[in-house]
């Protein structure tokens, strides 16, 4: 089940702290986290765009895989394949100066009160349940039962290849996560991952603090996925972490060699009150 939700639609295609409405969640630690994270990326020549055309990310991937240089992406995010809108659903693009693309990744948002991702897990990569063949471990199970009520959904994470090893992917993970829940109540932040980005603490970096072992889909490239989850709150306190630990210093990042003292943009449309909404108090 993949429901719309009564919630602000940004224009396609703005910058990321323009197309901010904080109707969720905690508005000023929101609006921090977005401001940092753009003035960070536009320091190196990367600008962070909202964006809801899901037929041009279809395009750009499909285009890109041609190249080499990434796969199509997976049924959850393709509109030929879904019911994905802009109700439910948004990309992240990183343009260069030049206008290309060079980083992407995007988000669909489940209401899964009724259900849960053991029942949902196919149609995650499917965009619809079809009987597509689909295997998790005991543990696996457990673990996708308790994914319920408003689930973000990461994937099509993406950096060009002149373009990687710089981190980028742990800055744009934590940009749509924090995107979500200024529009979401949200309960979970899920995404799926080889194993060997597991194992090597590639998605420990996107602010991942729990591990389902494992998931198969036959089918797909990767046949064995881990699931990575994380709670609201949880994501509340990376956030915090991030900001103190990687984004303080920007001369250490690799992302961001220096940035300046003043905040070239607020946000003004946030709460007026620093309360998390929609958090949940399932572990």
């Amino acid at each position: 089940m993949a429901s719309t939700f009564s919630n602000i639609i940004p224009q396609n295609n703005l910058r990321l702290p323009d197309a901010l409405t904080v109707r969720q969640g905690s508005g000023p630690f929101i609006g921090r986290i977005i401001i940092q994270g753009d003035r960070i990326a536009r320091s190196v020549g990367i600008h962070l765009r909202l964006r809801t055309d899901f037929d041009g990310l279809l395009e750009f991937s499909q285009k890109e895989a041609a190249a080499g240089r990434w796969y199509p992406v997976i049924g959850q995010f393709n509109p030929e394949d879904s019911d994905v809108s802009p109700e439910n659903a948004f990309w992240i693009a990183g343009e260069n100066d030049d206008g290309e693309i060079v980083t992407a990744t995007a988000a669909r948002i489940y209401d899964w009160e009724d259900t849960n991702l053991a029942e949902q897990a196919v149609a995650v990569f499917y965009g619809r349940d079809e009987g597509q063949p689909c295997t998790m471990t005991p543990e696996a199970t457990g673990v996708a039962r308790r994914i319920t009520g408003i689930v973000h959904s990461a994937g099509a994470a993406w950096v060009r290849p002149d373009y990687r090893g710089r981190e980028l992917s742990q800055l744009m993970q934590r940009m749509a996560k924090a995107y979500t829940l200024s529009r979401w109540p949200l309960d979970w932040a899920v995404g799926f991952v080889p194993r060997a980005l597991a194992d090597n603490g590639t998605a420990a970096g996107y602010g991942a603090k729990h591990f389902g072992y494992s998931f198969y889909f036959p089918e797909l490239r990767w046949p064995e996925l881990v699931l990575i989850y994380t709670t609201a709150d949880e994501a509340y306190d990376d956030f915090g972490a991030f900001l103190e630990e990687e984004l303080s210093d920007p001369a250490t990042r690799k992302f961001a060699p220096a940035f300046g003292s003043s905040l070239t943009h607020e946000v003004t449309r946030v709460s007026p009150v620093d309360v998390r909404q929609g958090s949940s108090s399932r572990s």
